[in-house]
């Protein structure tokens, strides 16, 4: 269940501005940036405080993490707001090439340290294998909301 860059950029080159979401609110541009947020998060770049998850929440993560069902349509993150962030970059393509520059930084960070761990706003701390498994999921929940996952769920 990992991801390689050269499968997100397919997905990605059929990504365009007006590309309507299937499901949810966000624009092409606003969920890009979402992944690139959870990349950055899931290195530490953006530091979320430490927290120890309830018994839900770590029932929830293991039948997301560790099962092949996938990600609910509907499901938010911790503390949204119901409203979309403003965007940070000027343009999808910019978000597009932040995405993959945060895909390689999270590769790397891990390549350098395997035993890291960083927090998640849900699950508390994550290691290499949880944040392969979150990351896989999370990128195909999104990209089949805008239909532009090329790669069967099962593999």
């Amino acid at each position: 269940m990992v991801l390689t860059a050269s499968q997100i950029q397919d997905s990605l080159k059929m990504l365009k501005d007006d590309t309507e979401p299937i499901f949810g609110k966000m624009t092409a541009q606003h969920m890009v940036e979402h992944l690139t947020l959870t990349l950055k998060l899931s290195v530490g770049k953006i530091k979320y405080p430490p927290l120890t998850p309830s018994e839900r929440a770590l029932k929830s993560k293991d039948i997301l993490l560790f099962t092949e069902l996938e990600m609910p349509m509907g499901m938010t993150p911790p503390n949204d707001t119901g409203e979309l962030y403003p965007l940070k970059f000027s343009d999808l393509e910019k978000a597009k090439e932040a995405l993959l520059l945060a895909w390689d930084e999270y590769m790397e960070y891990y390549e350098k340290d395997s035993d890291a761990s960083e927090v998640h706003p849900r699950f508390g701390y994550l290691n290499k294998e949880e944040w392969d498994r979150f990351h896989y999921k999370h990128i195909m929940h999104h990209f089949k909301q805008f239909g532009v996952w090329l790669r069967d769920a099962k593999s």
